[in-house]
């Protein structure tokens, strides 16, 4: 993996304020290459959003940067053929791992629960010459996602930063794929990973460590629990 930045022009779609001050970044990948706009200065986004008159957390610019653990996901799958397959990208961020997929031929539904941040995928999207959709949802209102039926392979990137979001993924990853379907998490260390492993193995699910990078960033593949055929 190589990732290399660049100035940029501002494109149409992108939110207005500091966060259209952007830059292009080039992410190498396993036999891809993906071009990115973010925010030049997350710092100035973080600011801007504080001086509202009544912030939202739920805002914060946390999509406004390149993750390790989105790189990671992004780069493992890159080699992979997806063709037909329907992804959902939990958390997308500036859409990464979301661009990813579909360059390699899946049906993709990005989330997050940022607007910023979805306003940056589909940008990003467009970019790179792929189509895919875009939706905000968060982890804890899931209607929208549920109401989509299950997923082929659900993708999600360093999700596990608060403790409230273990019980709500393990609770809903379930619910979002399907009987032969699996998830993808990457993870880089965070203290509440044990916890959500220990979670999804009580419910019966099988899991492997598919893939690690030099960051310690580790990939963890999930996948329902065979169903007893004897009963």
């Amino acid at each position: 993996m190589d990732s290399r930045t660049q100035p940029s022009l501002e494109p149409p779609g992108l939110p207005p304020g500091a966060a259209s001050d952007v830059v292009e970044e080039t992410v190498r990948l396993e036999g891809r290459t993906v071009r990115l706009l973010r925010p030049r200065d997350g710092d100035a986004v973080l600011d801007e959003l504080l001086a509202e008159d009544d912030p939202d957390e739920d805002r914060l610019p946390f999509w406004a940067e390149l993750w390790p653990s989105g790189t990671a996901l992004a780069n493992a799958i890159a080699s992979r053929s997806l063709v037909g397959r329907r992804v959902l990208d939990l958390g997308c961020g500036l859409g990464l791992v979301g661009v990813t997929a579909a360059m390699a031929g899946a049906r993709v539904l990005a989330v997050d629960r940022s607007p910023e941040a979805i306003r940056f995928t589909a940008v990003n999207a467009s970019r790179n010459g792929v189509r895919l959709q875009t939706a905000v949802a968060a982890f804890e209102e899931p209607e929208s996602l549920l109401v989509e039926g299950r997923w082929d392979l659900v993708l999600a990137a360093d999700v596990l930063y608060e403790q409230r979001n273990v019980p709500v993924l393990v609770w809903l990853l379930p619910r979002l794929v399907a009987a032969d379907g699996e998830v993808w998490l990457a993870d880089p260390g965070r203290s509440m990973l044990d916890r959500f492993l220990a979670a999804v193995d009580a419910t019966g699910w099988r899991r492997e460590r598919v893939a690690a990078d030099p960051d310690t960033v580790a990939i963890h593949r999930l996948r329902p629990a065979v169903p007893d055929r004897g009963r």
